[in-house]
């Protein structure tokens, strides 16, 4: 478990962690360099997935060896799958996106991160999350020390 303890607030206690995969741990199909590491040390707090619609097909080969249950999603109906499955998580959630298909399941989690890398993120995506940073590798840095997160979600 994760506990995030913001000013003003109860603290949030994190159990699980999804991700999406393409324009969020991967740009073109690749994982991010840093990725692998960072995932790697919050799976001991956290359990994690990877919900995706697997866009370029290259998911499974790029996350092979890592901590993190893939889910593949089929190729519509995903935003509402996805939602559907940070819902259905015991424990609290946190959610990592950028797309359109990712703006349910920012929502519904406990804590929803935007991401918007050289891919983008779509405008809808980063209005449902509570946060919103440059690139993965900022947003699993401010979950390795939750305490940089006080300054942005601070009652």
């Amino acid at each position: 478990m994760l506990s995030i303890e913001l000013p003003g607030q109860p603290a949030l206690e994190l159990h699980h962690l999804v991700l999406d995969f393409n324009g969020t741990l991967a740009l073109r199909g690749a994982v991010v360099d840093g990725v692998a590491e960072r995932l790697r040390t919050l799976a001991e707090s956290l359990t994690l997935h990877c919900v995706t619609g697997d866009t370029f097909g290259t998911a499974r080969a790029a996350l092979e060896g890592l901590p993190l249950h893939l889910h593949v999603l089929p190729p519509t109906g995903q935003s509402v799958a996805k939602r559907g499955f940070a819902a259905g998580l015991d424990g609290g959630v946190c959610a990592i996106g950028n797309g359109w298909n990712d703006r349910l399941m920012l929502a519904e989690a406990d804590l929803g991160l935007a991401v918007m890398m050289n891919e983008g993120a779509a405008s809808a995506t980063l209005m449902a999350a509570r946060a919103a940073f440059p690139s993965i590798l900022d947003a699993l840095d401010a979950l390795l020390a939750p305490g940089r997160m006080v300054a942005v979600l601070r009652d």
